[in-house]
């Protein structure tokens, strides 16, 4: 049975056995290689193969030769058939196995493609027959371009009209895209902050006091998941956590410390949600008193108490039916109120203060703290119960310092909120200034980061920020500081080497690891791919650029 794949309406043959789809080299050939006969005596000089003059031939020509075109620049290739089960892998492919949880191709062979390889869209390809040429895809094995092109059979012959797909081949083009790709990352990194500033925009918008009497008086959710900026693993990891959260139904609770973007995920998880056409409504716990935090969350009948509305009110639970409820500092609720806590999201009721009545609520609760809690339950300020149901789907916001690559984009995201609510342009914030951001502990996180940037700011003269007005704000707040690396710095020291732009450090890294790899191979560029993991392609590539 023959095979073809469209690319931009080309076609190019392709044949499909039972067991693999290969291409059929030896009818490729018969179609324009010359006959033996007219190949010219040995004295003459031999004889340039013709080009194929019929379609099928110009076709099955380009197919082989588009194939060892992605054989030899691709990092890997692997082929589905109709159902979505891998039928066949290339040599370069092996080396991903192992972080995919496979020893060995035949191991890897037969399964479905989607059981195997997180996060593919070849399910996709198969089921619209519509290739996706140029994506990312992020899963156990790391960051890569690929290319994903729908196989079908041959047409029945009607013009313009396509055979049925009967498989699909993925092709890893390129590893390490933060690399090899650096130049397009930084564009888009650049336009998808653009993106999210304009959704802050927005979202800034919704929530002006000028548009808060809406026709439906309803509290939307700020934030998405793309206000949460960052894209080191740390912040990819929660966001990635946080997006499940978002599909259930159950308690989330938001851990971290102060200043980390607990209140912005929690946000951007109810917008995400079913209930994102319902009220999101907040309560920050430490800053209710708490005499008035049971009436605050419950509501209060009429004339319940000395100088209550005589139409009483209806607490935050009942606002945020059908909704979501963001309990802020749940870790500072009072013991007394935390019993009435419990019961009422495990019945799914409240009783108003100063009535008899029970009232039924539908809300999601997402609680957040910045607190201990195992250890508030230890110390019995906290109870036991109450936290074993809100710590349903717990997520660890990471702090700052764990995710010190964010601080650029951060930096940056930042001073163009500044730049819009001041009227001015944003401050422009030299490399070492921001090597020194990144060698500070953060204490209060990216609370205390902006904090800082406003301050050096206001303070300078020029939109120009350097190292040395960063240090004095710093110095003046006693903030925890890391020099920057200089000329004085030893090659030993590895604080200092560290706090230089990421992607010089990978280049450097790279480069060791080749010459390395050269002279323990004799300068074998096969071996050396294989010892690198890399293909012989990339290698050269890196070579050149590494001028090696």
């Amino acid at each position: 049975m023959r095979a073809f794949f469209s690319l931009s309406g080309q076609c190019a043959f392709w044949a499909f056995s039972k067991d693999a789809l290969m291409l059929d080299s030896q009818a490729i050939d018969a179609r324009y290689d010359p006959p033996m006969s007219a190949v010219p005596p040995v004295s003459a000089p031999p004889a340039l193969p013709a080009l194929p003059l019929d379609a099928d031939g110009i076709l099955a020509l380009a197919a082989r030769s588009m194939f060892h075109l992605f054989s030899s620049i691709s990092q890997g290739m692997f082929l589905v058939d109709r159902s979505g089960r891998i039928v066949w892998v290339n040599e370069g492919y092996r080396r991903f196995l192992p972080a995919l949880g496979f020893s060995s191709i035949d191991e890897f062979m037969g399964h479905m493609v989607e059981d195997v390889i997180p996060n593919t869209q070849m399910r996709r390809v198969l089921e619209t027959g519509e290739p996706i040429l140029v994506d990312l895809l992020t899963n156990k094995a790391g960051t890569f371009v690929v290319s994903r092109i729908p196989l079908r059979a041959e047409s029945d012959g009607r013009e313009g009209r396509a055979g049925e797909v009967i498989g699909a081949i993925g092709i890893v083009l390129f590893d390490q895209p933060e690399t090899t790709l650096q130049p397009l990352i930084s564009k888009f990194a650049l336009l998808q902050r653009d993106l999210d500033d304009a959704r802050r925009e927005l979202a800034s918008q919704r929530n002006n006091p000028l548009y808060q009497h809406a026709a439906d008086g309803q509290r939307r959710s700020k934030y998405t998941f793309a206000s949460f900026i960052g894209s080191s693993p740390a912040a990819v990891e929660v966001k990635r956590h946080a997006r499940r959260a978002a599909q259930s139904t159950s308690p989330v609770l938001l851990l971290g410390e102060t200043g980390t973007g607990k209140e912005l995920l929690a946000h951007a998880i109810h917008a995400s949600s079913a209930r994102a056409k319902g009220q999101f409504v907040s309560v920050n716990i430490a800053a209710v008193p708490d005499t008035l935090l049971e009436a605050e969350f419950f509501g209060f009948a009429p004339g319940a108490f000395t100088g209550a509305d005589r139409r009483g009110r209806e607490g935050k639970f009942k606002l945020a039916d059908g909704g979501s409820l963001f309990l802020d500092e749940i870790g500072d609720m009072p013991l007394g109120l935390q019993a009435k806590l419990l019961r009422a999201l495990q019945e799914g009721e409240i009783e108003p203060l100063g009535s008899n009545k029970l009232v039924p609520f539908d809300a999601r609760v997402i609680a957040a703290t910045s607190r201990d809690l195992p250890e508030l339950v230890r110390r019995g300020q906290f109870r036991e119960d109450l936290y074993y149901r809100l710590n349903v789907l717990p997520l660890r916001v990471p702090p700052l310092r764990e995710r010190r690559s964010d601080i650029p984009a951060l930096v940056e995201a930042l001073g163009e909120d500044m730049a819009l609510r001041s009227g001015e342009a944003p401050p422009e914030v030299t490399p070492d200034a921001l090597a020194l951001l990144a060698g500070q502990h953060w204490r209060g996180n990216i609370r205390e980061l902006r904090n800082v940037l406003e301050q050096v700011t206001m303070r300078s003269d020029s939109q120009r920020i350097d190292a040395a007005q960063l240090e004095r704000i710093l110095r003046e707040a006693g903030l925890e500081q890391i020099e920057l690396p200089d000329a004085s710095h030893a090659p030993g020291d590895e604080d200092g080497n560290l706090l230089r732009p990421l992607a010089q450090q990978i280049a450097e890294l790279e480069r060791k690891a080749i010459a390395a790899a050269l002279a323990a191979t004799g300068n074998n560029k096969l071996a050396t791919s294989r010892l690198l993991g890399i293909s012989r392609a990339t290698l050269y590539e890196r070579m050149t650029s590494q001028g090696l």
